[in-house]
């Protein structure tokens, strides 16, 4: 890793500190951007600087979630650390408000801002792999295809999320967790350092012999603390071929399926994930005809170890009542990270909920049998990720993400079409939120809360927030990252 490049951008940075006293705060006016201004930018800049009538704007500023549609003034699409540093200075001269694109995968939109700076980090999407130490050197704008792909040519991995077009960044920051997080813990448990580009326009390498206590609130804080510019991953052997797959049951058998999964996973090996998921059946191959369009509910399995031993592990699942289809068998392991990617493809309108649990009780079973019984269209689902494992094993201290207690974590994922069914599908989603809420553990997973919950964020933190407040005082003192699940420096 050349180490001349970082320092002379935090050089660049440091010479602009106290020049930056007209700081963006909520409320006040930001100036209007002047053609030479904007050429002032592009003259410094290697990437793309896009207006409102530039080619591509449209196709940038859009993001996964489709309820969102906002407006920047202007995007910058970096292509280098010296971008984002180049990005943040022109931000805090013209006062302007910023969000930040890693990969427009968030459910609440927050990548992108009306009428400020879209720092686009999406060009940025270079992964290096060094096989000898597992290590990977990932940029902000990776998708977890990228950091999966690359990897895998060396039979390697780290724990990410289970849709391949989520973005590396968001998902790390927030806390991450996937099919291998039972073994190897959450996405934060594997980072091993970043580079940042702070407020004042610094460049800092966090780790925990730098910046530890930036390292620390990064690891789970969210875009709180800066923009981060490069990601180091600690690598284990995985794959890569593994045993996965889906096997679905019927639903007039969920009190009996679902019940038999919450024992079930408090007691399987940490190399076994087993998730569950109950909605409409989309029309699987592996599904009888009759079922395609029926409520069901399915258990996604994978199993991080010899398909052999797994087999044996997973054998009791299929006990559990009568299956409709099955499709399990072993497969690469970037195939099955893939596999969810047709239900959760760009455009469709997003609206989520989310509890954590340290245990399945028979209440909340029943409130998620209840309202999987009348899901307000065809796309939406309630789905329980199974952590626990060694996600469990680390402090609820060590790192801005808390929640060691969440051996289950639930999204009440409201999918729909059109923005007539909007009211209808996010009462369903609030009101079971509501009916399971009494069966919840504490915290809450920060890259599950929609736009409209900010008073959730000191429940999700939990113990780590007033640490979390006072480290946002530091590196952050006007609030110049605020297009993010906010913490306020006051």
């Amino acid at each position: 890793m050349d180490q001349t490049r970082p320092r002379l951008i935090s050089t660049l940075g440091e010479s602009h500190h106290n020049q930056w006293s007209g700081v963006h705060k909520k409320g006040s006016a930001m100036k209007p951007l002047q053609d030479a201004d904007i050429q002032a930018l592009k003259a410094h800049f290697q990437g793309d600087v896009l207006r409102s009538d530039d080619t591509g704007y449209d196709e940038v500023r859009q993001i996964w979630n489709a309820m969102i549609d906002r407006r920047p003034a202007l995007i910058a699409r970096c292509t280098s650390t010296g971008d984002v540093v180049q990005a943040v200075t022109f931000a805090h001269k013209h006062s302007l408000l910023v969000s930040i694109r890693g990969g427009g995968h968030n459910i609440a939109g927050n990548a992108v801002c009306d009428d400020g700076l879209m720092i686009d980090l999406s060009p940025m999407n270079g992964v290096q792999v060094d096989p000898a130490t597992r290590r990977a050197s990932v940029g902000p704008g990776c998708t977890l295809a990228d950091v999966d792909a690359a990897a895998q040519r060396h039979g390697l991995a780290t724990p990410l999320g289970i849709n391949s077009t989520t973005g590396v960044a968001g998902l790390t920051l927030g806390g991450g967790f996937g099919w291998l997080s039972r073994k190897f813990g959450m996405t934060i448990d594997n980072l091993i350092a970043a580079e940042v580009v702070t407020a004042d326009g610094r460049l800092l390498h966090a780790s925990d012999a730098e910046h530890a206590d930036l390292f620390w609130g990064l690891r789970g804080g969210g875009g709180n603390f800066g923009i981060v510019t490069r990601f180091e991953f600690q690598l284990h052997t995985v794959g890569p071929d593994v045993l996965s797959g889906l096997i679905v049951f019927p639903f007039d058998q969920a009190k009996s399926v679902i019940t038999q999964f919450a024992r079930f996973t408090e007691t399987m090996p940490d190399e076994l994930s087993v998730w569950m998921v109950t909605r409409k059946a989309p029309p699987l191959p592996f599904l009888p005809a009759e079922a395609h369009g029926k409520e069901m509910v399915a258990l996604a399995l994978c199993y991080a170890g010899d398909p052999r031993e797994g087999e044996k592990l997973i054998a009791p699942l299929r006990e559990f009542g009568t299956v409709l289809g099955e499709h399990v068998g072993v497969q690469p392991y970037v195939a099955w990270q893939q596999a969810f990617d047709p239900l959760l493809t760009k455009g469709a309108r997003n609206y989520w909920k989310s509890h954590n649990f340290a245990r399945l009780s028979d209440g909340a079973i029943d409130a998620i049998i209840e309202y999987a019984g009348k899901l307000p269209s065809p796309q939406c689902e309630i789905f329980i990720g199974t952590i626990g494992g060694q996600t469990a094993r680390v402090s609820p201290e060590a790192m801005a993400y808390s929640s060691r207690d969440a051996h289950y974590v639930m999204n009440v994922h409201g999918r729909w079409e059109s923005a007539g069914e909007d009211a209808h599908c996010i009462a369903w989603a609030r009101e079971f939120f509501a009916a399971s809420q009494p069966f919840a553990s504490s915290g809450a997973y920060i890259n599950f809360l929609t736009q409209d919950e900010t008073d959730r964020i000191s429940f999700a933190y939990g113990a780590t927030y007033d640490r979390l407040v006072a480290l946002k005082k530091k590196y952050d003192p006007a609030n110049f990252f605020r297009m993010n699940q906010n913490i306020k420096p006051v």
